[in-house]
């Protein structure tokens, strides 16, 4: 026996050997210099390995294969790496101390006394950090697009290259060699490597200095310390400002740069481990390697920063340096004669309402509404930011981090039909309340243990609302410590706000389960008091109006034994629970309705569309489709209860449709940055995001 008791352990001990993953980080570098400081690297950390290529494309697509496993990145470059072909994410951002964090400036730099404007630009000789860059190109020729200097009416006339070759004299723009004028100052081979002298920020500020170009687009921490006297900056207004006025005095402000790599959850966390663990060794340092700078990491940057988990390079981007990106690509953009507008649908029931919509919107052989669908409402509001979708209806949580995206409310639900007259119109407004059974013995100062229903993690009157009381109360982010378990659609699976949940009908293998969607039935308004009648929880956090909408004879199915007189309603400063029709004195909050959101640009048409198809499907109309009815769940798409939808002014903020009141509740909520959605963790991870 001993001789097989051997091989199995030696067999035992290989299996180990063949599953254990590799744990080098292997780095992709572009030129000599790069390679000799990532060989350093590895002297000094044995968790890196590195591997040489050509081109930055070169090291995307080898990552891409998995022959390499990161490099940093510029945000051009970033959205190259983002697209479905390279499939690329980025995990790390540069921060570059306390003048940019992880943004930074980009710039037009020139020498002192030259006394041309940004306006006298036409004939001048140009210095680009590379073509397809952030600083040096889409944000400076996105700039001179954008004021009408260069003139340039679209990919469908001629390239954006082309455009810019006939604008400069003569320019240096690494990666440009099919362009003769745009290589014409270059000082090697104009390639995007560090093969060129010109390339890469310190590149083109030398372009600058030695007097080939008479401007440099770069970012604004590229001009030393001892030269910054020597220089000054190009403003959009057509003055000239010192080289330290950059706050003021800029192009643009764009993300830093990034560490990106493949989605692969194991190898973001050995990068970000390996990276955080480097000893005696200065990643943000090129002295070692002059005349080349910028290795690796940029020489500017202070520390790294993890960047958000769900982050995508369109989030890391942002919205406005995506649109500045696609305007300058080749490609051209399949312009839609529809002039639909695309809703978005969270959930198989909703999906299903919004197909009938569109069907009933047609006339005259087009349709106004065209339906998009997603797995939750953080989906959704990232697909209206790529304009994959275009609207959808979210409660005022859900608003606030549409807002924090750059999103806006274009109209509001009115659950008051005398407040749908064309004028006087009072604001449509809500009160968050808390309900538990009558005799159940629960007050406000009891809730300490109970079992909890909510809507839904981030709703105004199921989480946000409630939540931030209970963290007055406690100055605890940890809510587990005060609810011993609940329903809380959107919270993660092993969470005790999801033991409560039950998912859809399926008897097994039931994904909605604590999913944010109507496919969980205690998902929403009527879900969560459904979880309280069937004994689920001992509390739910609803809208004032949900028990009357679903109890005496009123509601579905399980809705119809219910008496709304055997609940009744808790609040702070309360002793004993009040019937549920005293809402006006007893509540957690009056909170603002839902609201439709949208892109800026697309506000108008979003309107106009919405107030056509209310006349055609709202309450007074004799349609079989009613848009604020549903009949296989409940407030699908809208609230069962809307009587109309009421235009929000045009400029009008999220801050200021939310009100001062609902700010400061989210703002100190907010304090627990558990509760704060990963789609607004993206949005605002950028101090030039925030506002």
């Amino acid at each position: 026996m001993k001789p097989l008791l051997l091989l199995a352990a030696l067999l035992g001990c290989l299996a180990t050997v063949l599953a254990a993953p590799v744990e080098k980080v292997k780095w992709c570098v572009k030129s000599d210099a790069e390679l000799r400081k990532c060989l350093d690297l590895v002297q000094a950390a044995d968790s890196f390995a590195c591997v040489k290529k050509e081109s930055t494309i070169d090291c995307i697509i080898a990552i891409k294969a998995g022959e390499a496993d990161a490099i940093t990145l510029d945000g051009g470059d970033v959205y190259t790496a983002g697209l479905n072909n390279y499939d690329l994410k980025p995990i790390i951002a540069e921060d570059y101390g306390p003048s940019s964090d992880t943004c930074y400036y980009a710039v037009a730099v020139v020498k002192k006394d030259t006394g041309f404007g940004i306006r006298d630009l036409r004939g001048k000789k140009s210095c680009h950090t590379g073509l397809g860059k952030s600083a040096g190109w889409n944000i400076p020729i996105g700039t001179l697009v954008s004021m009408q200097l260069i003139q340039w009416d679209g990919i469908e006339d001629k390239p954006v290259e082309e455009a810019v070759s006939g604008f400069f004299q003569a320019s240096c723009a690494p990666g440009a060699s099919q362009w003769p004028k745009l290589c014409e100052l270059c000082k090697a081979d104009c390639s995007r490597s560090h093969k060129e002298p010109y390339y890469d920020y310190d590149g083109a500020f030398r372009c600058l200095a030695e007097d080939a170009g008479e401007v440099a687009f770069v970012k604004h921490l590229t001009v030393p310390e001892a030269e910054k006297s020597k220089y000054e900056l190009l403003c959009k207004d057509n003055t000239r400002a010192p080289i330290d006025s950059y706050k003021t005095c800029h192009l643009g402000r764009v993300p830093a740069h990034a560490v990106v790599t493949r989605k692969d959850p194991q190898l973001e966390e050995l990068i970000w481990k390996s990276l955080s663990a480097v000893q005696g060794f200065d990643l943000f340092s090129s002295a070692a390697y002059t005349p080349s700078k910028n290795l690796m990491f940029k020489d500017s940057t202070v520390r790294l920063v993890k960047v958000p988990t769900d982050t995508d390079s369109f989030l890391y981007l942002g919205a406005e340096y995506m649109s500045i990106i696609r305007s300058l690509k080749k490609e051209p953009t399949a312009a839609t004669s529809s002039s639909a507008i695309k809703w978005c649908a969270v959930g198989h029931a909703e999906t299903v309402k919004c197909d009938e919509w569109s069907i009933n919107s047609v006339a005259d052989d087009s349709t106004s509404i065209e339906c998009q669908s997603a797995p939750s409402v953080e989906d959704c509001l990232k697909k209206i930011m790529r304009k994959e979708a275009d609207a959808m209806a979210v409660d005022g949580g859900q608003v606030y981090t549409a807002g924090k995206c750059g999103l806006v409310p274009a109209m509001v639900e009115q659950y008051d039909q005398t407040q749908c007259s064309p004028t006087g119109a009072v604001p449509s407004s809500y009160f968050a309340v808390a309900v538990v059974k009558k005799g159940s013995g629960v007050t406000w100062a009891t809730l300490k243990g109970k079992r909890s229903c909510h809507t839904g993690m981030g709703r105004t009157a199921g989480w946000n609302i409630p939540m931030g009381h209970v963290y007055k109360i406690t100055q605890d982010c940890d809510f587990t410590k005060f609810f011993s378990s609940g329903c809380a659609p959107g919270a993660d699976r092993d969470s005790p706000f999801c033991s409560q949940c039950i998912g859809s009908e399926r008897a097994v293998g039931d994904e909605s389960k604590c999913k944010a969607s109507a496919d969980e039935r205690y998902y929403g308004y009527a879900g969560a008091f459904r979880c309280l009648v069937e004994g689920a929880g001992d509390v739910a956090f609803i809208k004032h109006s949900i028990v009357g909408e679903n109890s005496d004879g009123n509601g579905t199915g399980w809705a119809q034994s219910v008496r709304s007189d055997e609940y009744e309603l808790i609040c702070p400063g309360s002793p004993t629970p009040v019937p549920v029709t005293e809402f006006g004195r007893c509540h957690l909050a009056q909170v603002p309705a839902h609201a439709v959101v949208t892109r800026p640009e697309t506000r108008s048409a979003v309107v106009t569309i919405l107030q056509a198809q209310q006349a055609k499907f709202g309450p007074s109309s004799d349609s079989t489709f009613k848009l604020f009815q549903s009949t296989t769940g409940k407030n699908l798409l809208f609230k069962d209860s809307t009587k109309c939808l009421r235009e929000i002014e045009g400029g009008k903020t999220y801050q200021q449709f939310l009100g001062e009141e609902y700010m400061s509740a989210m703002s100190a909520l907010r304090q627990c940055s558990q509760t704060t959605p990963e789609l607004e963790k993206s949005c605002t991870f950028h101090t030039c995001q925030q506002s």
